[in-house]
């Protein structure tokens, strides 16, 4: 941060700016102080580490006031600045996080919809080589490393087939054009999001297979097979929607798993996203944007796992969030 020419004074100011000169119990209380909406600061002593610093908390209502010179303060959480820029980090995270949920969506879209058709297919097919060949694959992919994954893929599609393919081994949502200027790239989507999406594939085709199977022996199937419905219908008026209902909710609670995945997937193939800022943080020890990035993506998996049920109820009438006694 300070480079290899410094002094000692530039070094006390830097440190006593990120408060690198208090102990690691009292760093770690004003920084929970600075992420926790309602906190205690300081508002006349500007030297102290909970000065309530105008420029660093932009968005604060003093509640009220205690002691000579403490205030409870409601503010939006403040993740510190960037040791490398100075920039704040929530805004940074921000800044990406557009990026990274287009990616995230895109890959779940694709391994919903591939793994629940290979799913029903392999259920459907149970003694064919397509099953076999489906499951196969699904068994192989599930077992490797998702960072593997991208440099084989990044490699074969983007660099050995990229005459045949036109896909780029790397590149984010945005390219430059010389003449048009910013443009939206929808082709440096295609492989990161197949990629991310292979793994939660690979268990949904498994998820759907048993699901099927389970519904498929229902006495409410049996009853449409025996009025003679034929069995295209009957998986698609029944089997169909009972088999997705529960496959739903799985997929929504992947996103926030998959947002955690996509560190190595966008490093890789060059997508700016969190992952991709969360990696290169690592690389510089920039402590306050790694930091910001796992509590970020924290809160979203939370928030994520606590929608999973309301969508459940949503989508299947049958669930009762509520406890009847």
């Amino acid at each position: 941060m300070l480079g290899q020419r410094t002094d000692s004074l530039s070094k006390s100011i830097i440190n006593h700016d990120f408060a690198l000169d208090q102990p690691p119990s009292v760093r770690f209380l004003i920084y929970l102080n600075d992420l926790l909406p309602l906190s205690v600061y300081n508002r006349k002593v500007k030297d102290s580490p909970i000065y309530l610093d105008p420029a660093k908390y932009k968005k604060a209502f003093k509640m009220f006031y205690f002691g000579a010179d403490k205030a409870i303060v409601f503010k939006s959480p403040y993740l510190r600045r960037s040791y490398q820029n100075k920039d704040d980090v929530f805004l940074m995270l921000k800044s990406r996080f557009t990026e990274s949920a287009i990616l995230v969506v895109a890959a779940i879209c694709i391994a919903v919809i591939l793994g629940v058709l290979l799913g029903i297919i392999s259920a459907i097919k149970k003694k064919s080589w397509i099953r076999k060949a489906i499951m196969s694959f699904a068994n192989i992919v599930i077992s490797l490393p998702v960072f593997f994954l991208a440099i084989v893929v990044a490699w074969v599609f983007g660099f050995l087939l990229h005459r045949y393919t036109g896909l780029n081994m790397t590149g984010g949502l945005y390219s430059i054009d010389p003449f048009a200027g910013e443009y939206i790239n929808w082709k440096n989507l295609i492989l990161p999001a197949i990629v991310l999406s292979i793994r939660p594939m690979a268990l949904i085709i498994h998820q759907t297979q048993y699901l099927y199977k389970t519904v498929m022996n229902q006495h409410y199937i049996m009853t449409a097979k025996a009025k003679g419905i034929r069995r295209a219908m009957i998986i698609l008026n029944h089997a169909w929607l009972n088999t997705t209902a529960p496959l739903l909710v799985l997929s929504h609670r992947w996103l926030g798993s998959m947002l955690a995945a996509t560190l190595f997937v966008e490093f890789i193939f060059g997508w700016n996203g969190i992952g991709k800022l969360t990696v290169k943080a690592i690389d510089h020890a920039d402590m306050p944007v790694l930091m910001g990035a796992v509590v970020f993506i924290s809160v979203i998996y939370i928030l994520l796992r606590m929608t999973a049920g309301l969508i459940y109820s949503t989508v299947d009438p049958r669930v009762d969030l509520q406890t009847k006694i």
